[in-house]
């Protein structure tokens, strides 16, 4: 019997009426484990610390919308725990699975009648006069202006070659997979998600001529704050998470990660199929 890890988005799944559909279908068929704020659910779910879901079932079902796969893709990876996502979002490149396709899903899950597709990520360095930070991430990071400054100056190097130096909003640096996040919004491509490479993006960029850069994941990813506008604030998110500011002379340093996550595929939908679904 499998152990299999439910992790909804409550802010979707208004009352858990999805979720707890999840653990009727699985009842019976597969231990169930949840984190503990949601133990009124009963219907046999075994209760534990939101810590501990990854490191001991054999999949987690997320419920939500990509975001909420981005809040447990970098524990999931490191555990090396495939995730099967529901939809209750808008979007969804990543949770493929409909609610009206749900049980269904969650059979073949069972069964073993799945492929998984693995999603390279970031590993991050957040180099600050706050000290060394390391974080890792699927989708992307930010580097952006702080409110109360109008643009920040960026310096994109790829190990020591300078790439480009941009007066915008802030820069991108996206995966193949998020490539179809912030990135596409602000103009950058729409990458294959089996490819392993990193997309730069300016936002809102304050230049004649500006364009997305493809990178190496070979190479060091370099962007250093320049001081020389507005003051130079700036602040870090990664996979839409805060996780610092930035001063004149700070900088970030991007790499490939060592953990890659594990999406689990049920449906035959390619991903441009699913871009053009979605995108269209």
């Amino acid at each position: 019997m499998k152990r299999i890890a439910i992790i909804p988005n409550d802010g979707k799944d208004i009352g858990l009426g999805n979720t707890i559909r999840v653990a009727e279908s699985l009842a019976g068929r597969a231990e169930i484990y949840m984190d503990k704020e949601y133990s009124v659910i009963e219907r046999g779910v075994r209760f534990v610390s939101k810590d501990e879901l990854c490191g001991i079932c054999d999949a987690v079902v997320v419920l939500g919308g990509d975001g909420t796969i981005l809040s447990v893709a970098a524990e999931c990876a490191k555990k090396k725990t495939p995730v099967l996502g529901i939809n209750l979002g808008k979007v969804g490149f990543m949770t493929e699975i409909e609610i009206g396709n749900m049980d269904d899903a969650l059979t073949k899950l069972l069964s073993g009648e799945y492929e998984t597709e693995r999603r390279m990520m970031m590993r991050v360095e957040r180099r600050s006069s706050e000290g060394l930070d390391v974080f890792h991430a699927l989708n992307d990071v930010v580097t952006a202006k702080t409110a109360e400054v109008q643009l920040i100056n960026v310096e994109l190097f790829s190990d020591s070659q300078l790439v480009n130096r941009y007066t915008a909003d802030g820069l991108i640096i996206a995966t193949p997979t998020g490539s179809t996040g912030y990135s596409i919004s602000a103009g950058g491509p729409v990458v294959d998600p089996n490819m392993s490479l990193f997309v730069a993006t300016p936002i809102c960029a304050h230049m004649l001529s500006v364009r997305s850069a493809v990178l190496s994941d070979r190479h060091k990813i370099r962007v250093r704050l320049d001081g020389t506008v507005s003051g130079g604030k700036g602040i870090i998110t990664a996979d839409g998470d805060v996780k610092g500011f930035m001063s004149a002379g700070d900088e970030i340093i991007i790499t490939k990660s060592e953990y890659e996550l594990e999406l689990i595929k049920i449906g035959k939908q390619s991903f441009f199929e699913t871009v053009i679904k979605k995108l269209s």
